[in-house]
């Protein structure tokens, strides 16, 4: 299929082939308009065609995360990962309307008329992957040419919303572009009295023709606002796009005693005080379209919220399609331009240049299509990046290409000894762009295609948790051998089914734990190869706070940081000991605030040959101070590693030291090399690693120590 994709590096406006996405909790529908938000994609576009220092000033948030990665990673690492970033292609997007195709949801049939929300999955491609809660019925009399307006609509109408007008009161509306023509059009519908405002004369032109009582631009604005409401407004709704703070500071004028003004457009915020001191007016800063948005239980998982939550973003969605039905907004006067997909970047360049008046700007697509509709592409692979391999090498075929993926992993594919077979993810978009940046062969949307690939020996899992352990299984039983990012297991019973199909296959499994395999740990072994007493380990890790939304933390897919990051930790330490834990006593900070339960926790095991390790996690440090450091003592030694960069071993007054100014060095390459090579994995400890961490789990939860019991799992 043909979806639009912006270059984050250039700012050019591509076309490209990529597969049809997959269906997981929703539908998959066939797009037949989409509606280009010139606002939020315009801003994304001009950020983009900056240079780099200019997106720098852009992003001031973001220059300091990379500078902080300097510090822990090294300039090499933090440039490597900051450029990795902006070579991925940006989706366009989040406003469509079109056919179902594939459902995964009981709501909705195959050949139901759908509109369609959110960005990341209503996006300008031919076929789009929709979770259920953003996708809606188009009702009888509803075109899909107005139906792709839907998005848009509920912002406007969450707006209206937030102003919590009635009949008969006076609002004001401070910009008439796409957002403030529709909410004039609501508000009319809703019985208020309506003054439009902007700078525009042809604006002013239509929002009088589409209802408004008054137009005014900002000369002679309040007369005209006093000749309507001599007491003011009862609510403004700013729904410009400028820097200026010069509509707030209108708004604060126009607004009555005790009023409300709702800011829906990106504006300055410089909020006049004094204005709105004496009114003791309310500001309200409108989010999106209504309760559920960035709300990953409700967009991504589809569990809605009860009545009483009256107007989530899917039953304003379909409120403004009710409205649309009883015509009383009209679209048609907004719709100034529709380009077929091919001409997506001449729909960008209008935008941008603003040769033309527009408004509302669509893009048409093809019955059926014209790009591919199969979940698999080939690629071609250039000359210039024709890679040699020995003759007899593995092919190696991948699923899913996440942050840590393409930043930790792929980097390292093309310069291993094999051969790169397919690539699969969930989305088309990433996967067509991962592939062809890596030299795979083909891309696909399910990663069934690459278990069913004969010339395919050997898989890599580099999916969120939840996936490890089915895809591994999967994989196992289709004759592969396995490499599976951490963690193996989010669940005992997923880890016992691991062992069953690793023992029955007879496939090679190895598990993610990189840090056994960097040359400073392989010398930290070395150096207490021949202690002769018992070790004390100490992993000390200052991760930083992971935002609460994020996936890692839903019990469903990520499990959370103690099974997600502390399997490594451990790992490490039955590696320096070559011991097996036995035994783990684990204590946490109970949550509070934004504090999730298993991120700030103490973790000591016991192994077999008598050694303690303890591991300290936490995400409340200064990120600017080293994040892993590890100590090691036995035998009158002393070895500890510090992020990875640098290495410290002592013993009888002699201390050596390394240092790496670069980049860290965690064992990404050697771990690959070793699995493609096909050297023989600890199986046996990585499943007492994911064991210990359940174990960890269960201790914090009972307040008693735990055992660590392999055969528990049947090894």
């Amino acid at each position: 299929m043909k979806q639009v994709l912006l270059n984050l590096q250039s700012g050019s406006i591509q076309v490209e082939n990529v597969p049809v996405p997959a269906v997981t909790r929703g539908v998959v529908v066939e797009n037949a308009y989409s509606l280009i938000s010139a606002g939020t994609e315009s801003s994304l576009i001009n950020l983009a065609q900056q240079s780099l220092v200019g997106k720098a000033k852009a992003r001031p948030d973001d220059v300091k995360k990379v500078l902080q990665k300097v510090g822990t990673d090294g300039p090499l690492s933090a440039y490597q990962q900051a450029m990795s970033r902006l070579s991925k292609p940006e989706p366009l997007g989040y406003s469509s309307a079109g056919t179902v195709v594939t459902t995964a949801s009981d709501e909705f049939e195959v050949g139901d008329r759908v509109a369609c929300a959110g960005a990341g999955y209503a996006v300008h491609a031919e076929y789009v992957a929709v979770p259920k809660n953003l996708c809606v019925r188009i009702p009888d009399g509803v075109g899909f040419k107005e139906a792709a307006f839907t998005t848009v609509g509920s912002i406007a109408m969450h707006g209206v919303r937030n102003a919590e007008v009635s009949v008969g009161e006076n609002v004001a509306v401070i910009g008439l572009g796409l957002i403030g023509l529709l909410s004039v059009q609501i508000l009319k519908a809703a019985g208020c009295r309506v003054i439009g405002i902007d700078i525009d004369p042809e604006k002013l032109a239509l929002a009088a023709e589409l209802g408004a009582d008054v137009v005014s631009n900002y000369d002679g604005l309040f007369e005209r606002a006093r000749a309507l409401s001599s007491f003011g407004a009862d609510a403004v709704i700013i729904t410009a796009a400028t820097r200026s703070s010069a509509p707030i500071e209108a708004a604060g004028r126009l607004v009555r005693d005790k009023g409300r003004v709702v800011v829906v457009g990106n504006v300055g915020m410089d909020v006049p005080r004094d204005v709105f001191y004496e009114k003791e007016a309310e500001v309200v800063v409108s989010r999106s379209y209504g309760p559920g948005r960035y709300d990953r239980n409700y967009e991504e998982r589809g569990i809605d919220y009860p009545i009483y939550v009256r107007w989530t973003e899917k039953r304003n969605m379909e409120a403004f399609l009710e409205l649309v039905r009883q015509k009383k907004i009209d679209l048609d006067r907004l719709i100034t331009h529709t380009f077929p997909l091919d001409d997506a970047p001449g729909a960008y360049d209008l935008i941008n240049t603003g040769k033309e008046r527009f408004i509302g700007v669509l893009l048409q697509y093809s019955p059926n299509g014209s790009g591919a509709s199969g979940t698999v592409v080939s690629l071609a692979k250039p000359g210039a990046r024709k890679r040699k391999v020995p003759a007899a090498a593995r092919t190696l075929g991948c699923i899913g290409a996440g942050v840590h993926a393409q930043s930790a992993l792929y980097p390292l594919l093309p310069n291993l000894p094999v051969n790169l077979g397919g690539l699969a993810t969930a989305t088309g978009l990433s996967a067509q762009t991962v592939a062809k940046k890596y030299g795979f062969s083909y891309c696909t949307t399910d990663y069934h295609k690459i278990l069913d690939d004969p010339d395919i020996d050997a898989v890599m899992i580099a999916t969120r948790n939840d996936l490890h352990a089915p895809m591994a299984i999967d994989a196992l039983y289709a004759g592969k051998d396995v490499f599976v990012e951490k963690p193996l297991a989010t669940d005992i019973e997923s880890l016992r089914r691991i062992v069953e199909a690793r023992n029955e296959s007879g496939q090679r499994l190895m598990v993610g734990f990189n840090r056994r395999h960097s040359p400073l740990a392989v010398r930290m072994k070395g150096f207490f190869a021949n202690r002769a007493t018992p070790a004390v380990l100490h992993y000390r890790v200052n991760a930083g706070q992971i935002p609460p939304e994020h996936w890692v933390h839903d019990d469903e897919q990520g499990g959370g940081m103690l099974i997600s990051e502390c399997c490594h930790f451990i790992d490490f330490m039955q590696y320096v000991t070559g011991a097996r834990p036995v035994q783990v006593v684990a204590r946490a900070i109970e949550p509070t605030g934004t504090l999730q339960k298993y991120d700030n926790f103490q973790a000591t095991l016991t192994f077999d040959d008598g050694s303690l390790g303890t591991v300290t996690y936490t995400t409340l440090g200064d990120r600017s101070y080293p994040k892993e450091t590890v100590e090691v003592f036995a035998g009158n030694a002393v070895g500890r590693i510090t992020d990875f960069r640098d290495l410290e071993l002592r013993r009888e007054g002699k201390a050596s030291r390394e240092k790496r100014w670069l980049a860290q060095e965690k064992g990404f390459a050697e771990e690959l090399l070793a699995f493609v090579k096909g050297e023989e994995p600890d199986f046996a400890g990585n499943v007492a690693t994911t064991l210990a961490t359940f174990a960890a789990w269960e201790s914090i939860d009972t307040g008693a120590a735990q055992e660590i019991d392999t055969g528990r799992v049947g090894l």
